[in-house]
């Protein structure tokens, strides 16, 4: 077998890796039958000349290749027919963006697998960035609130040399004595946000106590999903029921909206799920929360105030909650909002290398070893006949109208 790590090709640029020049030695260790290139590329935070310093071949083609390796969606003109391809093309939920790649997959007879289908038996995904996308997203929360206040100015997470400088400059900034921040999620993202709060110093408090008492130090709270939704009936909260049917349920997130100032949004959200608040909530006069860090970033959805994606070039924009509108990021009469949809980016080293880590422990061993409980099977979009797989039958007036 001969695998090849593609250059990416994506505008804007993403500098990440599925694979460091560490992890593609190990894999040659570990895989002596195993042939490895890397295509050469300019753009990557990891070097071509850090891969050569691990004995790897830097190539400017990637011929010969039975199996590609990248990160983001390939352009459709750098796509090499009757090959397989691992990568996120953000396809399968019928995203009007990329028809015209899978259009292109299948005509081109590839094998698509894409990493976000690789999931266990219960449906656990194995593999993916959502941890960084947290520590960068609560960082950059903490970079608005200095912002917006005038308080101070953190960097930008990418122009940071990797996460230990990050977290460096943050220890650095003195937040306000009784600043309260507010945590959803317990997944990846929201465990990610978790990690880097803990990482400054940043005390978690009980959620009862975050909404009765008062500190003389910032803190914050994270919570699960129960705790803020409830049944409309009254009746005790069940996680089978809120997954079978989450209409029968509301929001109680607002008696922390009350208290917070800031807001990290690091849950996953279902369609049909109540929203967190929506636009009449954030015009109430109690609400309190100035700056919103959307790390999960679903648009027109459960975050009321998150009106568009922002970019790493431009991360900050303000909501004013009486015209319903975009303002300055700044604006005293708005929320300050963060939406960045592509934060692990920001740390392209880091993150890089802890998805390969993953990718060492439950996709290469797939690859290579053989598909243990056809994990790669089900996550195969496409055929090297060039049609979807059965699975993914339901995609195809999908790509006939690409």
């Amino acid at each position: 077998m001969k695998i090849g790590v593609v250059r990416e090709g994506k505008v804007p640029p993403d500098q990440r890796v599925p694979l460091t020049p560490a992890q593609c030695a190990e894999l040659k260790r570990l895989y002596p039958e195993v042939e490895l290139v890397v295509e050469s590329s300019d753009v990557r935070r990891i070097t071509d000349d850090e891969y050569r310093a691990e004995g790897i071949d830097v190539v400017q083609e990637l011929d010969g290749c039975d199996v590609l390796l990248g990160v983001k969606e390939v352009p459709v003109d750098q796509l090499i027919p009757d090959t397989t391809y691992l990568f996120f093309s953000h396809t399968y939920k019928l995203q009007p963006y990329n028809a015209k790649l899978l259009r292109a997959i299948v005509d081109k007879r590839i094998r698509l697998i894409d990493y976000e289908l690789i999931k266990r038996a219960n449906g656990r995904r194995v593999i993916g960035f959502g941890r960084w996308a947290g520590i960068v997203g609560a960082y950059n929360g903490l970079r608005a609130w200095g912002l917006r206040q005038g308080t101070f100015a953190l960097p930008r997470a990418i122009d940071c040399t990797d996460m230990k400088d990050m977290i460096g400059h943050a220890k650095a900034v003195d937040l306000p004595a009784n600043m309260k921040m507010v945590l959803t999620g317990g997944g990846r993202v929201g465990m990610g946000a978790h990690e880097l709060l803990t990482a400054l110093g940043i005390r978690e408090v009980h959620a009862d106590a975050f909404l009765k008492e008062t500190f003389n130090e910032a803190v914050f709270t994270r919570l699960d999903v129960e705790q803020y939704n409830a049944r409309r009936d009254g009746q005790p909260f069940d996680m089978g029921q809120f997954i079978a049917d989450p209409t029968d349920f509301e929001s109680t997130f607002m008696p922390y909206a009350r208290v917070a100032d800031m807001y990290i949004a690091g849950h996953y959200w279902a369609e049909g799920s109540p929203f967190l608040f929506t636009r009449d909530d954030m015009k109430d006069p109690s609400w309190h929360v100035q700056v919103v860090a959307d790390v999960s970033c679903d648009i027109d959805g459960p975050v009321a105030c998150t009106l568009r994606p922002s970019t790493i070039a431009d991360p900050l924009y303000g909501y004013n909650p009486s015209s319903e509108s975009e303002c300055a990021f700044d604006d005293p009469k708005g929320l300050t909002v963060m939406a960045v949809d592509n934060l692990p980016c920001e740390l392209p080293r880091d993150a890089s290398h802890g998805f390969g880590k993953e990718m060492m422990a439950h996709v290469i061993p797939l690859l290579v070893g053989g598909d243990r409980d056809n994990m790669i099977t089900h996550a195969t979009e496409t055929t090297l006949e060039g049609a979807l797989a059965p699975k993914f039958a339901y995609l195809q007036e999908y790509i006939d109208q690409a």
